[in-house]
């Protein structure tokens, strides 16, 4: 998991920078993408320095999300993980920690956060709680 949290963002914001944040968005829609392909794409919303985009691309692949492969004299990135899995286990292990660390507080203010829920995810959630029930 990425230790550090960024509590006063949303999305991918949450774990990683802007910029990280950009870079592993685009790596899941098309991975296996140079350097300069990257900047390429973000470029569409802004100007980026090749060097710039090299140093956080190595630095996600130092961190575990990305890996770098060698091709002739090209570097080709792709997302360690899918986005979907990446936030599965990512949300998983928060909310572990939140309950671990909270328990009854952090459970009654996802409780007041069903208000604006749908209705599958309540039927979901009162599905798990019967098996819980059961299981005991």
């Amino acid at each position: 998991m990425n230790k550090k949290l960024n509590f006063n963002h949303r999305g991918l914001e949450l774990f990683f920078g802007p910029l990280e944040a950009q870079i592993m968005d685009i790596l899941w829609s098309a991975p296996d993408l140079s350097i300069k392909d990257v900047q390429t794409r973000l470029g569409k919303d802004k100007e980026l320095n090749f060097n710039t985009v090299m140093t956080v691309m190595n630095r996600l692949t130092d961190k575990g999300f990305l890996t770098k492969a060698v091709v002739g004299r090209t570097s080709i990135y792709r997302p360690n993980d899918t986005k979907e899995r990446f936030l599965e286990s990512q949300s998983k292990e928060i909310s572990h920690n939140l309950v671990e660390d909270f328990g009854p507080l952090v459970v009654s203010h996802m409780l007041d956060g069903l208000d604006e829920a749908d209705p599958e995810l309540l039927e979901k959630l009162e599905q798990k709680i019967k098996a819980l029930k059961k299981g005991r």
